[in-house]
């Protein structure tokens, strides 16, 4: 019995190995937005991004770090669309210019800089309103745009290709967008590079452009969730260039950024 045992438990070792190996390199897997009715996320994001503007031939150098929480609840699930629940907890903003620091934090707006008040009384305008989303299978958002003002459902949620996926397969998703007045052209190239049965790993790589003379690129990578359709965390890098206008003047200026992004499920 026990010379039986030993030759059964390396058998099963890699029984095991080629049960793991035959999903990764099956055919393919078709991803579609599928969350669990009744279950509840948290999305935290943080970036973090370094501002470089030429002002009157001095250099001035500016330090950004914002970190926002939503959640959201999945309402209903069918075939075709997924209803969500969504908020915006908390805002915490941290600034650094010319010496000077200035903060803002939701959950303790004792702190709030004073420098900062006309900005973040528009945040104010947005936290803790509840607000009901629908997105279809592919991941489409499905209503009106200007309801994802300062929304990271956007970060979480993807569109996803209606083919099989398998490591190497790309698609491409772009996305137009107004913001601060500007028409934002995002357009993003993604890359499967592993397939397992916890997560989709992707990399991707894209170009920022705005109907002013603003240019960017993006490179980051995710992971998705095979059984929700869900991005569960993403890592990404942002350069942009573009002119921005103070006091009547027009000062160049360049953005060098980091973004995380968490998201757990309770």
């Amino acid at each position: 019995m026990k010379k039986t045992i030993r030759r059964i438990a390396p058998v099963a070792i890699v029984l095991l190995g080629l049960t793991t190996l035959s999903f990764t390199a099956k055919d393919g897997i078709t991803l579609k937005l599928q969350p669990q009715k009744g279950k509840h996320y948290t999305i935290n994001v943080k970036n973090t991004s370094m501002n470089i503007m030429e002002v009157m031939g001095q250099t001035q150098n500016q330090s950004q770090t914002i970190e926002t929480r939503q959640t959201f609840t999945v309402k209903e699930v069918d075939a075709s669309q997924s209803t969500l629940e969504t908020q915006i907890e908390a805002i915490k903003m941290n600034i650094g210019a010319s010496g000077m620091k200035l903060e803002y934090d939701s959950e303790h707006p004792e702190k709030t800089s004073p420098m900062l008040a006309s900005q973040t009384s528009e945040f104010d305008k947005i936290l803790n309103k509840p607000a009901t989303v629908v997105y279809n299978a592919q991941g489409e958002f499905v209503g009106d745009a200007t309801d994802l003002d300062m929304n990271q459902l956007s970060t979480v949620i993807i569109k996803l290709p209606a083919e099989e996926l398998s490591v190497g397969s790309k698609w491409t998703n772009e996305k137009t967008q107004n913001m601060s007045g500007s028409e934002f052209k995002v357009s993003v190239e993604y890359t499967v590079t592993s397939i397992s049965k916890k997560s989709v790993e992707v990399c991707y790589s894209g170009k920022i452009e705005a109907d002013d003379d603003t240019t960017g690129n993006v490179t980051g990578t995710a992971s998705i969730n095979p059984q929700t359709g869900l991005v569960t965390t993403r890592s990404e890098k942002q350069n942009i260039s573009t002119t921005i206008s103070q006091q009547g003047l027009s000062i160049p200026m360049t953005m060098a950024a980091n973004t995380t992004v968490t998201v757990t499920e309770k």
